[in-house]
């Protein structure tokens, strides 16, 4: 895909505490690679990349394959960057919300991040993703699967563990997450559509000729 040739722009945010590995798991997702000596974000930085989504037909048939252009913000994890960050919130439309499988701490203050993203989200429900990384340490794990899935259980949530040194679950996490906002985006479309017989005969479909930032509201 060349530049604006796409059908959406998605934006997604991974957050989480400092070091729980938001951007080697980012850099894993768009690159294929892994990093392991990244320095702690500043603020905020951001990666993309180009997927191709299928949307769903009826009957659960494979749709039109549509061009998606991805926008990953990654986030600085520290309390004094807060401010900043939690001011992207409101433009992201779905959440990589990420804790360390090592750190039981940072598992802990999910339920904080959880608050913040509740509050300062374009909705009360967004879109989240429960993502329990550095999978590939099982000596050094300090939080176990049981604990981390009741709590995503309890947010309504999906939740994989990944690791970004070995890739496992990174796409598919990615995937899950993408495959949410596009869902909530056709029930929106679906909602405001209007007969044929309104308006002049027109459906009020959206303008599929324009790549456009696509938001829906809860």
């Amino acid at each position: 895909m060349t530049d604006g040739d796409y059908d959406y722009l998605i934006k997604l945010l991974a957050l989480g505490d400092s070091g729980v590995g938001k951007t080697t798991f980012l850099y894993r997702y768009t690159d294929n690679k892994f990093n392991p000596k990244f320095i702690t974000t500043v603020g905020i930085d951001f990666r993309e990349k180009r997927v191709v989504y299928n949307t769903q037909g009826p009957n659960g048939s494979t749709g039109k394959a549509v061009k998606v252009h991805l926008q990953l913000w990654d986030t600085a994890g520290q309390e004094r960057f807060r401010s900043l960050t939690t001011a992207f919130f409101r433009d992201a439309m779905g959440f990589l919300l990420m804790f360390d499988l090592t750190s039981q701490q940072s598992f802990l203050n999910v339920r904080n991040w959880m608050s913040q993203l509740q509050a300062n989200a374009y909705c009360e429900n967004p879109d989240i993703v429960l993502i329990g990384n550095k999978a590939d340490l099982p000596d050094q794990r300090e939080v176990n699967e049981r604990q981390a899935r009741d709590l995503a259980d309890k947010y309504s949530i999906p939740y994989f563990e990944t690791s970004a040194a070995t890739g496992q679950n990174v796409e598919k996490a990615v995937e899950t997450l993408l495959d949410l906002i596009m869902k909530r985006m056709e029930q929106c479309v679906e909602k405001t559509q209007v007969p044929d017989t309104v308006n002049g005969g027109s459906s009020g479909k959206l303008d599929g000729d324009k790549p456009a930032e696509k938001k829906c509201a809860c």
